[in-house]
């Protein structure tokens, strides 16, 4: 099985805009539909995860589809501004790795509840 690339996952949206859509949404409709889509992961994560409890009609949300809402979104925006997610990834990673190189394998919050944590 071909694994997808950012490259081809940008592809694939931009044929689903031209095939199923009229255009892309403008930049900030975009940006609020990406609120509300990482909102809906909040809710699920809150609720899975943390002290609260999922209302009866919240019981079907799934949070793997909402994560790819999100996603979907994120590809939207770089699509609509030029921006080549790939090398966008690749730059912040070497940023990060360059920047945290030692930071969290020195920071005594996480040393210490990681000990409490099962392996």
């Amino acid at each position: 099985m071909k694994q997808l690339t950012l490259k081809k996952a940008q592809q694939k949206v931009d044929e689903w805009i031209d095939s199923h859509g009229v255009r892309y949404f403008n930049e900030l409709t975009n940006m609020a539909i990406l609120t509300e889509e990482v909102g809906e992961v909040a809710r699920i994560v809150s609720r899975k995860y943390g002290e609260q409890s999922f209302k009866k009609k919240e019981k079907d949300k799934n949070l793997s589809d909402e994560l790819a809402d999100v996603l979907f979104v994120v590809i939207c925006l770089a699509n609509q501004t030029g921006i080549d997610l790939t090398t966008a990834f690749e730059k912040n990673m070497e940023k990060k790795t360059k920047r945290d190189k030692t930071r969290h394998k020195t920071n005594k919050k996480l040393i210490s509840s990681n000990k409490d944590k099962p392996v």
